[in-house]
């Protein structure tokens, strides 16, 4: 089968991150009243069984550079996408808190096992130029399956077993296709990249504090995550399909975040990291203030949605960033950290309800947030591996690849195949526009030929014309005879 293209490679991942992000992990909160209710379970098992995946997800993350190496990519993502059908099928069929909390631990596992399973095939399939390009459509796939997770509340409202049968379905049906399009190799290492920086001269200082900020912003978006729809249905007395609108909203602003997070490493990641965790905290604060006003509901959704795919965004490139030479460990540190986070916070929130009530702990939640918002002038500022007076280096997600593999001088290393291909496509390009100049010099030689026969016909055309009245005043001689001799003939008739 042909390989697929960078664009198709893309989209495709794309829909494998939503199936085991969107569908498998983030879609579970979504569902929570109408399980909550079925199951009769009390918001302290259930914020126990929304960390159950949180800590599965880790521990796949601890194995999945291995399983992704050792594998080889379709392998790995095959894994991956089992693990979601098997979790979606049984949650599906639950009828305990056991069962349903098994389902969530392998979703988590299905979750923490793809995106390293897709960024090796990344690395074997796509040009090195394009893999900031080609991880930020992939980054969008969690915002999609979130999206997607909607319909299903929207037309199946109470039919939430309906619902999770048919993510295993779209989860097998991704499987089948990982077969198909994704390459067997794992990654591929050029021989003449430098070898990364031994581990006592990493910057651990700073890989410290992007666990910190990571970990607390985990476990203060774990409440909305997980008890955000439950909220509005049992404080403010909305119906379990009005909850759809808070998930899409939720995914619509998603979108946005890969750009807030791709500007935030051009401009001063300090500031845009305590801005958008105010916005974090904003959301929960409106939320439990306004339970009851759908829009005000809405618009909460979507300032969290904004905030939180921006943040982890923006970790995602401080981590790549912060370990040059270590793909495999630099987007699973801060990613790791924010589900340690998460799956601390979940039980935390759960009996924060318990204890107190939905508005109460959701306006604790909002304080941490606001805290830490306040304590980001200490995030990973500039997050350079040296620190250059000048300040001109590259920023930004593709600049956070480029410098993945070094050469012995620290620069980026272009592999012989992106170089050739760039040749190539630079021969292209000249060949392109000599054919352009020439055809523009044809057309004006062909103009200017034109103008030079078109000339001396004006010339000839002028003299016939000043000739033309002498000859009409002085009729020829036969004309004049003629003439008479019809008027002769006129006269004697």
């Amino acid at each position: 089968m042909k390989p697929l293209s960078s664009t198709g490679f893309a989209l495709f991942g794309a829909a494998l991150i939503a199936i085991s992000f969107g569908l498998a992990r983030f879609a579970f909160g979504l569902f929570v009243p109408p399980i909550r209710d079925e199951l009769e379970l009390s918001a302290s098992v259930i914020g126990i069984i929304g960390s159950l995946p949180l800590i599965s997800f880790l521990l796949a993350t601890l194995v999945a550079p291995f399983a992704a190496d050792h594998l080889g990519a379709r392998n790995a993502a095959v894994l991956s996408g089992t693990f979601g059908v098997a979790g979606l099928a049984l949650i599906s069929q639950s009828n305990s808190a056991l069962m349903l909390g098994a389902g969530v631990f392998a979703c988590g596992i299905c979750t923490g096992l793809m995106m390293p399973a897709l960024t090796a095939a990344m690395q074997a399939l796509v040009r090195r130029s394009l893999h900031g390009r080609v991880s930020s459509v992939m980054n969008a796939g969690t915002s999609i399956g979130v999206v997607v997770a909607v319909p299903t509340v929207l037309f199946l409202t109470g039919a939430w077993r309906l619902a999770y049968i048919s993510f295993a379905v779209l989860a097998a049906i991704g499987v089948i296709a990982a077969w198909f399009l994704l390459p067997s190799v794992s990654r591929i290492m050029p021989a003449n990249a430098a070898p990364p920086p031994p581990v006592n001269e990493l910057p651990w200082s700073r890989l410290i504090r992007l666990s910190l900020f990571a970990f607390l912003m985990g476990f203060v978006s774990a409440a909305y995550w997980i008890f955000a729809p439950d909220l509005v249905v049992t404080l403010g007395g909305l119906s379990s399909g009005v909850t759809g609108w808070l998930w899409f909203a939720v995914g619509v602003a998603g979108l946005g975040g890969a750009v807030v997070a791709d500007l935030a490493d051009r401009n001063n990641p300090p500031i845009t990291h305590a801005l958008m965790l105010m916005m974090l905290a904003a959301s929960l604060a409106l939320l439990a203030a306004s339970p009851g006003q759908p829009l005000l509901a809405a618009f909460s959704a979507l300032v969290f949605g904004l905030a939180y795919m921006s943040l982890t965004g923006l970790y995602l490139m401080t981590g790549i960033r912060l370990l040059p030479g270590r793909l495999s460990v630099g987007p699973v540190l801060p990613f790791m950290a924010v589900s340690v986070g998460q799956a601390t916070g979940s039980p935390v929130v759960g009996m924060l309800v318990h204890a107190f009530d939905y508005a109460n702990a959701f306006a604790m939640l909002a304080a941490l947030g606001i805290l830490v918002a306040i304590l980001s002038p200490f995030y990973p500022g500039y997050i350079a591996q040296a620190e250059e007076e000048e300040g001109d280096e590259d920023t930004g997600l593709q600049a956070a690849y480029d410098y993945q593999l070094q050469d012995e001088e620290g620069e980026p290393l272009h592999p012989e195949a992106d170089i050739v291909e760039e040749a190539e496509e630079a021969e292209a390009e000249a060949a392109a526009e000599e054919a352009a100049a020439a055809e523009a010099e044809e057309e004006a030689s062909a103009t200017s030929g034109d103008a030079d026969s078109a000339q001396p016909e004006a010339s000839t055309d002028e003299a016939d014309a000043k000739k033309a009245p002498s000859a009409s005043a002085q009729p020829s001689s036969d004309e004049e005879a003629g003439g008479s001799q019809r008027t002769t003939d006129k006269g004697s008739s």
